[in-house]
């Protein structure tokens, strides 16, 4: 078993700084679980209690059935890989991948075959000689990966270990670190993943189940899927997704006995199950929230009803545009296919257009709290 368990964990610094506010979380056996924030957000802070590198202030760490609190990191059968590789300069590629077994003394035939299966999962047969100044950075840190598989541990943790990587190199690791952990649980060898990154794509991408943070406490945790669509808070709804959601404040106004949202000088109706969900909600400030996907744009009103904006910039995606639109104090961001888009954009900027959202896609945040209460 490689469970592993956050129990009211706590950092608190000598100057009496509080990095981790006492949060929970499992982490199931066998799972890959992407913890994604800013900078400042503590995650990192976590996954070094989690390792042994950092002392814990309060609470416990579970691995397994094991209390790991006052482990030592070699005890605590975990294996690490940091964002700056971390290799033995002075060492070969297959002595790099050697050395920790070494140290355990495991015997050299053990140590060979296992050092031989990492290097065949990771493609690294023909680059064992070499030295690390010899190896460009996504080979480096395919050692460094490799460096924690032939352990064999119960936990993976990676610590940002694709940031130092450019767009390219970090788009093929995410696969190669992806395919691993599905790769080793085919095989009958699992082991959990505790994966901090601040990218949101990695996250997505990668994650059986993503933990957002935020100042040291955990905002959601849940499946890409939900933490896009099913936001629990506007922080979340504002973190995740790129481009990011747009965030408004409103008033739910009624009129005509429905109950709308105001956009500058616009209304847009709620849907009926927004117009039960938030009827205690009349007339108060709140905030609405929509994905730049469900906002529509056209040069013409639309028949069921619509706003209207200035288009003020685009952005030329390819086979999108960010279309960028004034209502009254704010603007909004639309993300619009490039065949419908371009006939507009043709047509010049500054100019009034109308849009609609797709009511059912939108969310609505209590002002005072910054939770969903539309779902």
């Amino acid at each position: 078993m490689a469970e592993v368990i956050f129990n009211k964990l706590e950092k608190v610094y000598s100057n009496g700084f509080k990095a981790v506010h006492g949060i929970d979380l499992t982490i199931a056996d066998g799972e890959f679980m992407v913890i994604v924030g800013p900078s400042g957000c503590a995650k990192s802070t976590t996954l070094r209690m989690l390792a042994g590198l950092e002392t814990i202030s309060g609470g416990e760490v579970r691995i397994g059935e094991k209390v790991v609190n006052n482990l030592a990191p070699k005890e605590r059968g975990i294996a690490m890989v940091f964002q700056n590789y971390a290799l033995y300069p002075h060492m070969t590629v297959r002595e790099n991948l050697a050395f920790g077994l070494k140290l355990s003394r495991m015997p050299k035939e053990q140590i060979d075959m296992q050092v031989d299966e990492a290097a065949k999962i990771l493609e690294l047969e023909e680059l064992m000689d070499r030295l690390p100044r010899q190896l460009s950075g996504g080979q480096a840190q395919r050692v460094a990966v490799g460096r924690a598989i032939v352990k064999k541990p119960d936990v993976f943790l990676f610590d940002e270990p694709l940031s130092n990587l450019d767009a390219k190199l970090r788009a093929s690791m995410r696969i190669r670190i992806s395919d691993l952990h599905k790769q080793l649980k085919k095989s009958g060898k699992p082991a959990t993943s505790v994966y901090v990154t601040h990218d949101q794509t990695e996250a997505m991408t990668m994650g059986d189940r993503i933990c957002v943070m935020k100042l040291g406490h955990i905002m959601q945790v849940d499946t890409p899927d939900n933490l896009y669509h099913h936001p629990k808070n506007m922080f979340v709804a504002g973190f995740i997704g790129a481009p990011e959601m747009n965030i408004k404040p409103t008033r739910l106004a009624e009129h005509n006995g429905r109950l709308h949202i105001t956009v500058g000088n616009n209304m847009l109706p709620l849907t009926d199950h927004q117009q039960q969900k938030l009827a205690a909600y009349k007339d108060q400030q709140v905030f609405f929230g929509v994905r730049p996907e469900f906002v529509s744009v056209a040069d013409e009103p639309f028949a069921d009803g619509c706003a209207s904006g200035e288009m003020v910039r685009v952005e030329n995606m390819g086979h999108e545009f960010f279309i960028y639109l004034k209502v009254g104090d704010y603007e909004l961001t639309g993300r619009i296919p490039s065949d419908e888009a371009k006939p507009m954009i043709n047509k010049g900027l500054n100019r009034k257009v109308w849009f609609r959202f797709d009511m059912h896609k939108c969310h609505i945040f209590d002002a005072k709290t910054e939770q969903n209460i539309s779902l």
